[in-house]
């Protein structure tokens, strides 16, 4: 596999926003910390949207709860989140 230098810029770029000027495992830990957590992030907002769009094709609260392993509280949440309000 190769890649470009603005692959390894970004890459660096990446990292360097977690571990800050530290060095050694300390910043090796913060960036694999950081870096996982934008993954984290990303991946809850692709599920809720899947939950959403779910929820509209016919898919009860429970099934999604079971589905997503959160709770119907939780599930309810992310389906009320995209409604418009009053």
């Amino acid at each position: 596999m190769s890649y470009t230098d603005a692959d390894v810029s970004a890459a660096r770029a990446a990292m360097n926003k977690y571990r800050g000027k530290l060095d050694g495992e300390v910043a090796a830990a913060l960036a694999v910390v950081g870096l996982s957590a934008e993954r984290a992030h990303k991946e809850a907002e692709m599920r809720d949207d899947m939950i959403r769009v779910a929820h509209e094709s016919g898919a009860s609260l429970r099934q999604l709860a079971e589905a997503s392993g959160l709770g119907r509280k939780t599930v309810t949440a992310i389906v009320e989140a995209d409604q418009p309000q009053d």
